[in-house]
């Protein structure tokens, strides 16, 4: 049995340079985002279902995220059908994942975790964080979206103050080198669990 470790936190924390760091401490990290690319690609399990509800998303055989954002934007309630679909595939993905990891530690990189309710089924959370300011700087020196569009995805997130209370491990990313220190501690700590289990 592998350990189940969730990982979240909010927009440009630092969330997907953490995972990495996971990995390269041996750890099997799963990337929620990288399964839903995979299952909007040609060949993935949500093109069927999404062609059957909204044949104009599916084009040259795969799911285009530009005719979702488009469907939302006309119809909110699109959003609902879109997650009624992907969600149990994106499950079904990751509990896969964790059933063939050989690795002592497998770590899941999902953005709305508590938003979803999935710390429920986990042995334990961790939550990336950084001060209010460097996030914002970090998401808008990206250039891939306006103040507008940061502030719209931080409403549709649970406050970071709740994820952090809710987590068993916070991690700082305010540099490389302290997210990783404490990347190691928290696999550490983990290691000694299972030790005493």
């Amino acid at each position: 049995m592998t350990f189940t470790l969730g990982l979240t936190g909010s927009i440009g924390m630092g969330k997907s340079t953490t995972a990495k760091m996971f990995a390269t401490e041996g750890c099997a990290v799963w990337d929620a985002d990288a399964a839903v690319h995979r299952m909007y690609g040609k060949g993935g399990a949500a093109v069927g279902p999404m062609k059957n509800a909204f044949p104009s998303a599916v084009q040259d055989g795969a799911v285009s995220r530009e005719v979702l954002k488009t469907l939302i934007q006309s119809d909110p309630s699109v959003l609902k059908q879109i997650e009624q679909i992907v969600h149990p595939l994106v499950a079904a993905d990751r509990d896969a994942f964790i059933s063939a990891s050989t690795a002592a530690i497998t770590v899941l990189d999902i953005p709305l975790l508590f938003e979803n309710g999935t710390e429920k089924t986990l042995d334990a959370v961790a939550c990336v964080h950084v001060a209010p300011d460097i996030q914002r700087a970090r998401v808008l020196e990206r250039g891939t979206m306006s103040e507008a569009q940061f502030e719209s995805i931080l409403a549709k997130q649970m406050p970071i103050a709740d994820k952090l209370a809710k987590s068993d491990y916070v991690i700082e990313s305010d540099t490389l080198n302290h997210a990783l220190a404490q990347v190691k501690a928290v696999v550490e700590d983990i290691k000694q669990r299972l030790a005493h289990a």
